[in-house]
């Protein structure tokens, strides 16, 4: 059986898959936060590979046909947006503002944990990118050096974290305004933060779909200069 299943070209799609609904079903049964759909597919399909002695290899060669949809996924983000458009031209300062004060903080962070934890240049580098979507970040971490794998796995954690505790963080400080949290998670947690965005609101999906493109370009240009520090 194990080897049936290994053998099939969609073995991959089919763990995501099963792993993802268990995920939304728990998060739809009991309201937490902490019951991320996202984080609960990465541990059962961890522990799937692990339990049926599945290599990373194998299984990968299956789920590449959900990377696929990545791209397609991505660009529909631009419908809330677009929907919004209106909102973005009243405010477009503020939000670039936002955009551009959420990636220096980002980099700023980095640079001083780097510091702190001494880490080498190419380990710097690696986690720069950590709040833009995993195509910009491996792309640039790839093109100057550092760890693509690792790049992967930090844009990962942090979007799964922005996903999780953004709401409560939000409500913590107080922050009201949908436009404001939109870019706050957007400009943080990208893609999957965005997710969380949309099901706050419109206008928070829409203003966290635009922060994820502009943070990405920021992000390219920021980069050349915050290497030079380390």
């Amino acid at each position: 059986m194990n080897e049936i299943l290994t053998g099939s070209a969609f073995f991959g799609v089919l763990i995501s898959l099963l792993a993802y609904y268990v995920g939304d079903r728990l998060r739809r049964r009991f309201k937490l936060a902490i019951l991320n759909p996202l984080l609960i597919s990465i541990v059962l399909t961890i522990l799937a590979l692990c339990l049926l002695g599945v290599d990373y290899e194998t299984y990968a060669a299956g789920a590449k046909y959900l990377s696929w949809l990545l791209t397609p996924a991505t660009v529909c983000l631009a419908i809330p947006l677009y929907e919004k458009l209106s909102l973005l031209k009243s405010n477009w300062r503020a939000i670039f503002a936002g955009i551009l004060s959420g990636m220096l903080a980002c980099m700023c962070s980095i640079l001083l944990m780097a510091l702190l934890f001494g880490l080498d240049h190419a380990e710097y580098l690696t986690l720069l990118p950590k709040s833009v979507t995993t195509a910009i970040g491996m792309g640039l971490v790839e093109e100057m050096g550092g760890y693509p794998s690792i790049t992967a796995v930090a844009i990962c954690i942090t979007g799964v974290l922005g996903n999780i505790v953004a709401e409560g963080f939000l409500k913590l400080i107080r922050v009201e305004e949908s436009v404001a949290k939109g870019v706050a998670i957007g400009s943080a947690s990208h893609a999957i933060g965005t997710t969380r965005a949309m099901e706050l609101g419109e206008t928070e999906g829409a203003m966290s779909s635009l922060s994820i493109a502009v943070a990405g370009l920021m992000t390219v240009v920021l980069m050349q200069v915050f290497v030079q520090f380390l």
